[in-house]
């Protein structure tokens, strides 16, 4: 019997902690390609300005690096912890990219980092310049190879189940590491990032001029945000369309939760651009639609079909009836390796095994289900749609929203005006907090629209815990919380102390008033 209490108390110790991390991670993802590209100023006109916008910068990044870290680590031990059955089940793949990401990726983040911060007195101008760009290139690297791993769970190919150990393994790494949804998440996640760095940049730099403090110093750094964040916000509505592409090739139930789309439309299926999902009836109030968007961006033709909720779930009742069947043929397996008829019948079924899991999910023996059972577990496979909808809806409002801010900002710059308007101030003052709530909003439509997968179409959630018990759980996800809580009140305290005293508080240059 499977214990739900502890399936949940586990999915939500891992959602908090992978949540947390992630407020950390777009930050510097993209702060360090805006020092990067502020030193690179620096040391193409020589003007000290530029250098002291690095480093002040640099102080903020370096507190947001120290938490990202103390964060991250966590994240991996809770797959031995809370995990224990999927890092058997998919260790030999999930691993792998893991694996890389500590041995290269964060090795090359640890050591240029420290260069970074001790090597200004000590290096040349070009060799630290390098340093930076290698600090980025290696925040960069670390996100691939964690994306790469994501990537796989939403879309596992390159791997395979092997009968005879019970696991997944390798079978093509280069497939594991370039497969399209790879791709597409690194670049779209990486851009958000960049978005979320501008942003810090623009917001802080609009609090100086508001209050009249390092004028020269904010308009530079508000013009370098500016310009990268509006080139970023553009690549992240256009790779967030690669996206789409991608979820409508890969995991149809994801989109259609997204969209509220209970049945097949006639193609070019329209866009629901608001609407109320109602689970219960299976269909979705006071709809308005733009037609023919959704099948444009889903299937990029006029005429490609987006399968429905209701459509898609009479297709997961056709793969678990297929799945039972490899079920049968691995049990025979199990009791004697020789059945050459079992394996034969296992090898042309066994795409479909975990479609039969879903019946192991719900405490079922996928060799004894009646008809009820695997509708039930058909239904199993509709994701929270009401929570998808939404998230989905509010993250590109933000997205759209920091494309008009940052264009404006941009206008702004060009015309030297960035201090005449105070309302542009406080309005991106205000916007600080919106790329995080777009970025999580991001994480929950990409990790919750999977669900009741850990692995799309291998691994159940429910079947990947580990053999503890929920009091145990209960254990480590309070001292999570008082842990992170204390970590966060930490940074807060830092961010708003370095903030507030600004580089001239810092006798980085003398106090300028208005």
């Amino acid at each position: 019997m499977i214990d739900h209490t502890l399936v949940d108390l586990s999915r939500l110790q891992f959602a908090l902690t992978a949540m947390y991390h992630f407020l950390f991670v777009p930050l510097t993802l993209g702060l360090v390609f805006m020092l990067a590209i502020m030193e690179s100023v620096y040391v193409m006109t020589g003007r000290e300005i530029w250098k002291r916008m690095t480093q002040f910068w640099g102080i903020l990044f370096g507190i947001n690096f120290a938490m990202g870290v103390a964060t991250g680590v966590t994240l991996e031990f809770q797959f031995g912890t809370n995990w224990a059955y999927y890092s058997h089940y998919v260790g030999d793949v999930f691993g792998t990219p893991l694996a890389i990401e500590g041995m290269m990726a964060f090795f090359l983040e640890a050591t240029f980092v420290g260069l970074f911060f001790f090597g200004w007195d000590k290096l040349s101008r070009i060799k630290h310049l390098m340093v930076t760009w290698l600090l980025a290139f290696g925040t960069s690297m670390s996100a691939l190879w964690i994306l790469a791993a994501n990537a796989w769970m939403q879309h596992p190919v390159g791997a395979e189940f092997n009968i005879d150990t019970m696991r997944m393994e390798v079978t093509s790494f280069s497939a594991l590491i370039l497969s399209p949804v790879a791709q597409s998440k690194f670049v779209h996640t990486v851009s958000a990032g960049y978005v979320l760095g501008a942003m810090f940049v623009l917001s802080i730099s609009a609090w100086y001029l508001l209050k009249g403090r390092n004028i020269e110093f904010a308009k530079r750094s508000m013009t370098v945000a500016a310009s990268f964040g509006l080139a970023a916000a553009l690549s992240v509505v256009v790779l967030g369309d690669e996206s789409g592409y991608t979820v409508s090739e890969n995991q149809k139930m994801k989109l259609a939760s997204i969209e509220a789309m209970w049945n097949t439309e006639p193609p070019p299926a329209s866009f629901t651009l608001f609407g109320i999902p109602d689970v219960a009836e299976r269909k979705t109030h006071y709809a308005i639609h733009i037609p023919w968007v959704m099948g444009l961006i889903g299937t990029r033709s006029l005429d490609g079909v987006l399968p429905g909720i209701n459509q898609l779930v009479e297709e997961a009742r056709g793969k678990i009836e297929n799945g039972r069947i490899a079920y049968a043929a691995m049990q025979r397996l199990r009791a004697n390796r020789d059945d050459v008829e079992a394996r034969a019948l296992f090898e042309e079924h066994k795409n479909d095994l975990g479609h039969a899991l879903l019946l192991v999910r719900l405490d079922v023996d996928p060799q004894a289900a009646t008809p009820a059972d695997v509708q039930r577990a058909a239904d199993s496979t509709i994701p929270n749609v009401p929570v998808l909808f939404w998230s989905f809806r509010i993250m590109v409002a933000c997205g759209f929203y920091f494309i008009a801010l940052f264009a404006f900002s941009f206008w702004l710059a060009s015309r030297r005006q960035l201090d005449r308007h105070r309302w542009y101030l406080k309005a991106a003052l205000w916007s600080l907090p919106l790329p995080w709530i777009a970025a999580e909003l991001g994480w929950i439509v990409a990790e919750h629209g999977r669900q009741p997968w850990a692995i799309e179409g291998i691994l159940p959630t429910a079947l990947g815990v580990s053999s503890v018990s929920t009091t145990q759980v209960w254990a480590s996800l309070i001292g999570f919380v008082i842990f992170y809580t204390a970590l966060a009140v930490v940074d807060a305290f830092l961010m708003v102390k370095y903030v507030r005293k600004g580089p001239d508080g810092l006798g980085m240059w003398p106090e300028q008033k208005p």
